[in-house]
């Protein structure tokens, strides 16, 4: 399944590589970075396409005006600047660069911890202001000491490798990150309470969500050692800015290092005291800024629009990230299956949804629950629907959904589709690459290709229908319905549904 994207807006400075491989891969682009909000707003109707890095603020006004919008692109890791529930609700995919930035970051925190034990800004500053104070600027060597890593991702686990280098001990958590994943590159997996007695250092590598916006607080600077270290390349609020003045003025904090602020730049008068503090070390954001990184995130984010277009996946996923699975040539044909047979209970049952149902079974495709449940929502709901916006719309719309998978040997989709008391029950499967219709109300009803045009009767002779549509390519019964496959739909037709599913 690929996407169509006839033109691509970059709105943003990125490397050249970044239209070059567009435009190899056939997507028309247009170059326009530092377009003002009031021109973004007019030029994005225009696109299906935008690229941005962290300069162009993609609000919920510039989405709902991309009428056209299929795919929002960020050059980097970070998407604080891009409405991501407008963008869902609207049903357009947002992607970033997972992998681009990862060294430059890494090395960066690794840059930054150096700082912060030999206060290298602050002699390099005395120096260059004529003072000689030797004495003054007491560090502390790195190894032995204990480095606490919230977050093992990409980024924290690079940091733990360079900084296991100098000899420290390593702790870390992540939610999503066993314990044994974490010892494979040598961190000790500790919970967070655990964490902040023990760590001389402790850098933090997630993203900014509510569960991690002011994660390192007043409460944790009370339990950590006294004199410890933070530092912060991830996102601004991850460490609580007041709190962490706060623990630099009464000494529970011996030193920060900070690339990244709750307010960039950091005008206000209390970031500016954070900034200021003598045992802070600052600098602009640059985490990502590297020839390299910027050159890897241009060419990265590219390859994701063109191998989009090509169909050959999605990456980078921030918004449905079951898509990255539902797109691919062995698993998109179960998609279609799931929407399809939604769509066929939804026309059978002739009334507004109220509850989707979908159960997957077979040990191969039991993962495939995720996607079949929003395919068989967008089958239900037709109209704006789509797999990105499919499972929030249904919960606007009051409609139950559930989803369940079970193992076994045959593999089989089964949806319902309910309306109040009322339901309409069908299972399919996939024979080669065709979705086919298996069972009518838990009644066999042949395989039934799900393809073309289909008419749905029910409580008729199989023998009037054949005489009545002659031009029907196959007609299977079970139970009381029958189904009629044909080339087009009759012009007129005594059927209780029709479905169109091509």
């Amino acid at each position: 399944m690929a996407l169509v994207l006839e033109r691509v807006l970059i709105s943003d400075s990125v490397d050249p590589s970044c239209r070059q491989i567009l435009e190899s891969g056939g997507v028309a682009v247009d170059y326009r970075p530092g377009l003002g909000k009031e021109e973004l707003l007019v030029a994005i109707k225009d696109y299906d396409g935008l690229i941005v890095r962290s300069g162009t603020k993609v609000t919920a006004e510039v989405i709902r005006a991309g009428s056209r919008l299929k795919l929002i692109g960020r050059a980097g890791v970070g998407v604080d600047n891009i409405d991501l529930e407008a963008a869902t609700a609207q049903g357009v995919i947002v992607m970033n660069t997972p992998v681009g930035n990862t060294i430059s970051a890494a090395e960066h925190t690794c840059a930054l911890i150096s700082a912060l034990a030999r206060n290298l800004p602050q002699g390099y500053a005395a120096m260059k202001a004529g003072r000689w104070d030797r004495k003054k600027f007491m560090g502390l060597e790195l190894q032995g000491k204990t480095l606490g890593i919230v977050g093992l991702g990409r980024i924290g686990r690079e940091v733990a490798t360079r900084m296991q280098a100098y000899g420290m001990r390593t702790v870390g958590y992540d939610p999503l990150v066993p314990a044994e994943v974490a010892a494979q590159f040598n961190v000790e997996f500790l919970e967070l309470e655990q964490i902040w007695p023990i760590a001389d250092f402790v850098t933090v590598h997630t993203p900014l969500i509510p569960q991690t916006r002011g994660l390192v607080n007043d409460a944790v600077f009370a339990s950590c050692k006294p004199g410890m270290r933070v530092v912060n390349v991830a996102r601004g609020g991850i460490i609580d800015e007041g709190a962490l003045l706060r623990a630099l003025e009464g000494g529970q904090c011996g030193g920060a290092g900070l690339d990244v602020y709750t307010q960039e730049p950091p005008t206000d008068s209390a970031l500016r005291a954070l900034v200021e503090h003598p045992a802070v070390i600052c600098t602009p954001h640059l985490g990502a800024s590297t020839t390299e990184a910027q050159l890897k995130v241009a060419m990265e984010i590219a390859q994701q629009f063109v191998d989009a277009v090509q169909g050959k996946g999605l990456a980078g996923l921030v918004t449905a990230p079951y898509l990255a699975s539902a797109l691919s040539p062995a698993s998109h044909p179960w998609l279609q299956l799931g929407q399809r047979l939604a769509k066929l209970a939804a026309a059978m049952l002739q009334k507004p949804p109220t509850k989707v149902c979908v159960s997957v079974q077979g040990e191969r495709i039991k993962s495939y629950a995720a996607f079949v449940l929003p395919a068989a929502i967008v089958g239900s709901l037709g109209g704006e629907t789509n797999l990105v916006n499919a499972v929030g719309r249904a919960k606007k719309m009051g409609i139950v959904t559930e989803r369940s998978a079970k193992d076994g040997s045959a593999e089989s989709v089964s949806v319902e589709v309910w309306s109040g008391e009322e339901v309409v029950r069908v299972e399919g499967a996939v024979l080669g690459c065709t979705p086919v219709l298996t069972r009518v109300g838990g009644v066999e009803s042949g395989p039934v290709p799900l393809v073309g045009y289909l008419l749905v009767f029910e409580g008729r002779n199989l023998v009037d229908i054949a005489q009545e549509l002659p031009e029907a390519i196959q007609l299977q019964s079970a139970g009381s319905v029958i189904i009629a496959r044909l080339p087009s739909l009759p012009a007129t037709h005594k059927a209780k549904a029709a479905v169109a599913l091509d």
